[in-house]
């Protein structure tokens, strides 16, 4: 085999796990542009009777999440969710200490599960750990979720929503590892206080689900002991521990193409963290694991603001080259659907994110767009399966890296494989497939997102850009075929099972 050829062979019974839709779910938070002009804009012409941006509606239905995650972020640890219900007139004008911006509370948990129900998502909540308590805790899950009957229920029922918010998953706290949040923690601190709000929560909705806040990146001088500390106090009332990583070009482009390999290195790392409390508790349960902040953050790029509100903050523009990198993170989730249950891009809108808005007028896809919407589409329903992948691979400064990446699922019921392929090489790359194991198949659908300029960005004058485009499929029935990747790309190769 020539050196710049790949092999794949795909079996039916090499079975990961069952997709879960909550892989591609989302995050917004109290932060720039992302609520105020982002998701929310009264006046602007295409706003709603709540005040919602329809055309940023109708982009976020493109994108096929399944949850949102909600209020944050650095900005949760601060925050006051009284502040954010009943009457706007009567909503207090906070600090934001997380952001040094002005809050006006005039949307909160009440607006967003609104716009959630519009926006086809669910809710993913998050409670306060660093200036709240679990008692208050408690008393946003009662508002949220109980029927009707207590002072805090009949008060969401007051302010306009009789039925519950019924929001099932949680995250309990957000980044209590990191001196940057308010009210940090160490892990023992944290473990105990989270433990004690668990309790709480559970109690009062015995059918929610918990995420308890993990090592927010891999840099930090704690980790992995935060993540087994933390574990230790919480392992039975938690259900997930979170992880958090971002990407960035430091000028090197194959070392950017490959933070996929320092993802899969994370995720391993805390599964064995998770196993190992497991044995140490003598626990029969299984941790799983919610990725809930993931992206590429150009994080040198923070643009200096006053106290104002709504400053542009962190709003990152995206080109191919980022779009790759960003579908590469999206296969090394799905390939481990095992144990990672629940992934969050962060964020959806204008910070760092696939949808940018202008304030009063246009919005666009940005390049990152395209990959988590297909990965969406294809990867959120059928098997995971672990091919054998035979490619050439180089060193990064992540370790050893397959120049070809990739990830498949299988869905059943609609007889169709899916096929994601990341060409990390500066040359086309022929690969051979075989699936042999699914009897004849044929090719249906074959997406590249690629372009010779990596740094094509979209713009409103040129919206469409960075694109991917269709391409011939390979004709009849067959058990195996080749196809060849152009350089420095990301494929979606579909073929039906006949």
């Amino acid at each position: 085999m020539a050196e710049t050829q790949a092999k794949l062979f795909i079996e039916k019974e090499f079975a990961v796990a069952q997709a879960d839709k909550r892989l591609f779910s989302s995050f917004l938070e109290h932060l720039g542009r992302a609520v105020y002009t982002g998701i929310y804009e009264p006046g602007h012409p295409l706003a709603d009777e709540d005040g919602f941006r329809t055309d940023v509606i109708q982009l976020v239905r493109e994108l096929g999440i399944s949850h949102v995650r909600y209020p944050g972020g650095n900005f949760l640890s601060g925050y006051n969710w009284r502040d954010g219900i009943g009457p706007k007139a009567e909503r207090p004008t906070r600090l934001d200490l997380a952001w040094n911006t002005i809050e006006t509370n005039q949307f909160g948990i009440d607006e967003f599960c609104d716009w959630a129900r519009k926006s086809g998502t669910s809710v993913m909540g998050a409670v306060n750990m660093g200036t709240g308590t679990p008692k208050e805790a408690g008393e946003l899950l009662e508002y949220c979720n109980y029927p009707g009957g207590t002072y805090l229920s009949d008060l969401r029922i007051k302010n306009g929503h009789r039925d519950p918010h019924n929001i099932k998953l949680w995250c309990v706290g957000n980044e209590m590892d990191g001196s940057w949040q308010i009210c940090h923690l160490d892990a023992d601190d944290y473990g105990k206080k989270a433990l004690e709000t668990a309790k709480i929560m559970k109690w009062i909705d015995p059918e929610v689900e918990l995420v308890v806040s993990g090592s927010s990146n891999t840099s930090q001088p704690t980790y992995p002991q935060w993540d087994r500390v933390v574990l230790e106090h919480t392992y039975e009332k938690a259900d997930y521990i979170s992880l958090h990583t971002y990407y960035e070009n430091k000028g090197n482009d194959l070392d950017f193409l490959a933070s996929f390999v320092d993802m899969d290195h994370f995720i391993h790392t805390i599964v064995s963290t998770c196993d190992y409390v497991k044995a140490v508790k003598r626990s029969r349960k299984k941790m799983m694991l919610s990725f809930d902040e993931w992206n590429v953050w150009y994080q040198q790029k923070q643009t200096p603001h006053g106290w104002v509100e709504a400053p542009p903050i962190l709003e990152d523009h995206y080109s191919v080259l980022d779009a790759l990198v960003f579908a590469g993170m999206g296969m090394t989730l799905l390939n481990h659907a095992d144990r990672v249950r629940i992934a969050c891009f962060a964020q959806l809108v204008n910070v760092i994110a696939p949808i940018f808005t202008e304030k009063g007028g246009r919005v666009i896809r940005q390049a990152i767009y395209y990959p988590f919407q297909l990965l969406s589409k294809y990867g959120s329903r059928g098997t995971v399966l672990k091919p054998v992948t035979v490619a050439p691979k180089t060193e990064t400064r992540h370790g050893e890296t397959p120049l070809l990446h990739t990830s498949v699922v299988y869905d059943g019921e609609e007889k169709m494989v899916t096929l994601f392929l990341l060409n990390l090489q500066q040359e086309d790359m022929p690969v051979e497939l075989s699936l042999r194991s699914f009897g004849k198949v044929s090719m249906s659908e074959r997406l590249c997102m690629t372009n010779p300029d990596l740094n094509l960005e979209n713009t409103f004058d040129h919206p469409d850009q960075t694109a991917p485009i269709s391409q011939p499929c390979e004709k009849g029935l067959f058990e195996e075929c080749t196809v060849s990747l152009p350089k420095t790309s990301w494929s979606v190769l579909r073929f039906h099972v006949e």
